[in-house]
């Protein structure tokens, strides 16, 4: 008997396949075009782990079949190279960020390759290539030109411990995403994208696309559009008025204070003398703190009061003006309408000082007064009303629904010029500037006499200084900064003495359009730095490919990478470069393999696994089968080595069985018909559906089925190329020894018969509300109506139901039909 050995078989097969070009995309293919993603990794000194290959493997396998199904599917890989992950691995190890990546890119590639990824490697494309990253100045300039990137003083987000400014999106819980260090602030000259001028199409136009629920809310989550009017609130004894942004213009009876941001321009202006110390010293201890740690929710809330006040405009009231650290800048107009009765944060604040929690929306299956009690004297009262309700307190709008009432009190106050219709956004404009070495330049020149100028497009690529010291600085300036022959230039306006930009790109530069990047790569790259514009030169081939069919990955980059590519694309599109108003058809989220010890895998718990230290033991093929058949693919659970054991005995069971039967080479009987039929469907269902694990399932359930019954070589082929996608070196083995001499992965994927599934009959269970009143046997396939049908006529059943009626039938095909009374 042939034995199954892996470690022979696996090598042999992937330098054929690289030979063969067996994976290669077609560019204007009659096929169908099929474009396959998955987010391209950052070439770390660690190298792959399982999570990768989990990844990786899953979308393969999809890949795999839908060649065999006659798809011209583009499958490429890449790196991303560019950012903080090289950079601290390069300070960590004092191995220079250029060499590191070049090591690191390699021994990913090779262990790819060992996993046997069917991957285009003919586009493989690296974000540190200058022929690639000239392209991601080239863009940055069409921003700057069309009046999207500008340059700002501002407080940024800082890391004391990368030493480099961050995004609002880069911090999580007041920490650096990246190393964990407490983030502080810095003022600095910032270069930023105007992202927030595609804020409506960022959240609108998700509905032209198959995301996941929580993708799409994830988005509109961080875009936080709102809707609402902004009023003035005159100050007393003065003129002037403060401006107020709010979404709930109903609740404008219930005002019992304003509060102003810290930074407010007014603050000063507002402070009372005897008020001036505590206001000036409150300012100073607001400024340490993190914004994202100002507005977190808690019950905990600080302010001054300022000495002033303004008057409600709807009724004249006189309110104290606070400053409150929860109030920012970055929202609205940087001052709120304290409404403590039906907002939990002014709850809390009016609580702590002891200001009046006035209601004035009441939930509507309460029976109303006109009036009641304006203040709130139970001290005790836990939660405020934040809900819709009908009015009261509320003057000539008492008793109108909370809906209704926001459109009159809003036209009420637009007619005496207090109130405006405003839209406000939680998205902030894109911080795009970075003190550190390891990225891209940015390719603009500042003159004194001219100002900023963009590097001239021939003159790009600016390219990233080969230097001894990349070490970050504590000055806030980039390591570039220190090299003159780099910074000293002449200004492309005038001629005269100018200045290089010497910050950074983001490592979100270069995967903002690496999708793009893949569509033509495999023409561009040979010819080095072309001076022709590449996104013209390959609009075809570019809009052949487009949108991206399936992206897959990981949920930590659904607010940022997303969001960040789809702006890109946006824009490229806005001016002529690319076709379509999304990137991506649809998005997919895969799930976390954990350690053995179910906690997440780090070197410092000792729980990593590393792919090729199971290739070596268990075989390429029994990790793909063990990935796909862990769990489902948007599942978070542990990693078990038992598990791949299982696999690799499950493998060897089917090389063995598969060898015998092939020199059997008996004839199918019926039984053996039937489920091979069934195998083809349900399988082939289950990749579609991205339902992996189930597909390996049947496949282990058929192999315990189809033991000891006899079936033809022509079964057997058809059931290797099934497994192919799962195990493609043990199936080319078998494949190519004992049926073709050409490739099982370029042969077409079987069909099954219908007529054949259906001739089985199954057990179809009737339940009444759930609980089983009887059973009948029918044929396999059969329909809801059907079903229904049959079950009707039972006399359990109609004794169940007499006199009572359905609201509700839930039909599980082939297994259960439920009435629900």
């Amino acid at each position: 008997m042939e034995e199954y050995k892996p470690e022979k078989i696996e090598p042999k097969w992937q330098k054929i396949w690289e030979k063969e070009k067996l994976y290669k995309a077609i560019d204007f293919s009659k096929k169908k075009k099929l474009y396959l993603l998955v987010e391209f990794p950052y070439p770390s000194g660690e190298g792959l782990h399982v999570g990768h290959a989990f990844t990786f493997t899953l979308m393969d396998i999809f890949a795999r079949k839908k060649r065999m199904e006659g798809k011209n599917v583009l499958h490429p890989m890449g790196w991303d190279a560019f950012g903080l992950p090289t950079e601290n691995y390069a300070l960590k190890t004092g191995i220079h960020p250029k060499v590191v990546t070049k090591k690191n890119i390699k021994r990913f590639k090779k262990q790819m390759k060992a996993l046997a990824l069917s991957y285009d490697w003919d586009r493989e494309i690296n974000t540190t290539d200058p022929d690639y990253y000239k392209w991601t100045q080239w863009i940055f300039i069409q921003f700057f030109k069309h009046g999207l990137a500008y340059k700002k003083e501002m407080d940024i987000n800082w890391c004391p411990s990368c030493k480099i400014g961050l995004a609002n999106e880069e911090v999580v819980d007041g920490k650096c995403e990246r190393c964990g260090a407490k983030v502080g602030k810095k003022r600095l000259s910032q270069w930023l994208l105007k992202i927030t001028k595609y804020a409506d199409r960022l959240a609108d136009e998700l509905d032209l696309v198959d995301f996941p629920e929580s993708v799409v809310a994830s988005q509109r989550s961080w875009i936080g559009r709102s809707e609402g009017y902004e009023i003035k609130f005159p100050i007393e004894k003065r003129e002037g008025f403060i401006s107020v942004f709010t979404t709930r213009i109903d609740t404008l009876f219930g005002t019992s204070f304003l509060a102003l941001a810290p930074e407010h321009p007014m603050v000063k202006e507002l402070t009372k003398p005897e008020q001036k110390r505590k206001v000036e010293n409150y300012i100073k201890e607001a400024r340490r703190k993190m914004e994202l740690e100002r507005i977190a929710e808690t019950k905990e809330r600080s302010g001054v009061f300022t000495g002033s006040f303004a008057l409600n405009p709807i009724n004249g009231k006189k309110i104290p003006i606070f400053v409150a650290d929860f109030v920012v800048m970055s929202y609205g107009t940087g001052a709120i309408m304290g409404v403590p009765a039906h907002d939990k944060r002014d709850f809390y604040f009016a609580k702590k000082y002891n200001l009046p929690i006035i209601e004035v929306i009441k939930p509507r299956k309460k029976v109303l007064p006109k009036e009641t009690s304006l203040v709130i004297t139970d001290k005790t009262k836990e939660e405020p009303y934040v809900g819709e309700g009908t009015l009261i307190n509320s003057g000539r709008f008492t008793g109108m629904k909370s809906e209704k009432a926001r459109k009159r009190i809003g036209e009420f106050l637009q007619k005496k010029g207090l109130a405006q219709k405003s839209v406000e956004y939680h998205i902030r404009d894109w911080i795009f500037s970075r003190q550190h070495y390891w990225g891209e330049p940015i390719p603009m020149i500042y003159c004194e006499k001219c100002g900023w100028q963009p590097v001239p497009e021939n003159e790009l690529p600016i390219k990233l200084p080969n230097v001894k010291k990349y070490q970050p600085t504590r000055t806030g300036k980039s390591p570039l900064a220190a090299i003159k022959n780099f910074v000293k230039t002449k200004c492309p306006r005038c001629g005269g003495p100018a200045e290089r930009e010497t910050d950074t790109m983001p490592n979100w530069a270069g995967s903002s359009w690496y999708y793009l990047a893949y569509t033509f790569w495999h023409k561009f790259k040979n010819q080095k730095l072309e001076k022709k514009n590449v996104f013209i030169k390959y609009k075809n081939l570019i809009n052949y490919w487009l949108p991206v069919d399936i992206y897959l990955g990981g949920a930590e980059h659904t607010t940022l990478h997303l969001l960040y590519s789809r702006f890109w694309h946006k824009f490229l599109n806005d001016i002529g470069v690319v076709s379509g108003k999304e990137p991506y058809r649809k998005r997919l989220t895969h799930g976390l393999i954990l350690g053995e010890d179910g906690q997440k895998m780090s070197k410092s718990r000792g729980n990593v696994i590393v792919p090729e230290e199971m290739i070596k033991k268990f075989g390429a093929d029994s990790l793909r089968v063990y990935l796909a058949f862990i769990g489902p693919y948007n599942g978070t659970f542990p990693w078990s080595t038992a598990g791949i054991k299982g696999t690799r005995k499950f493998l060897e069971r089917f090389y063995d069985w598969i060898c015998v039967q092939i020199r059997k080479n008996e004839k199918s009987e019926k039984e053996t018909k039937l489920l091979v039929n069934r195998l083809i469907k349900e399988v082939g269902e289950d990749i579609d559906s991205f339902k992996f694990n189930t597909a390996v399932a049947k496949f282990m359930k058929f192999l315990n089925e189809i033991e000891g019954k006899k079936i033809s070589k022509k079964d057997l082929g058809r059931v290797l190329k099934i497994l192919a996608p799962f195990a493609p070196h043990l199936t080319e083995e078998i494949w190519r020894k004992h049926f073709k001499k050409t490739s099982i992965h370029r042969q077409p994927w079987p069909r099954y018969s219908p007529r054949m599934i259906r001739e089985k009959n199954i057990i179809l269970i009737l339940q009444v509300n759930g609980k089983v009143r009887d059973k009948i046997e029918v044929e396999s396939g059969i329909s809801e109506k059907e079903a229904k049908k049959l079950a009707l006529s039972s006399p359990k059943i109609q004794k169940w139901i007499k006199g009572k009626q359905i609201k509700k039938t839930i039909f599980i095909k082939d297994k259960l039909i439920n009435f629900v009374l």
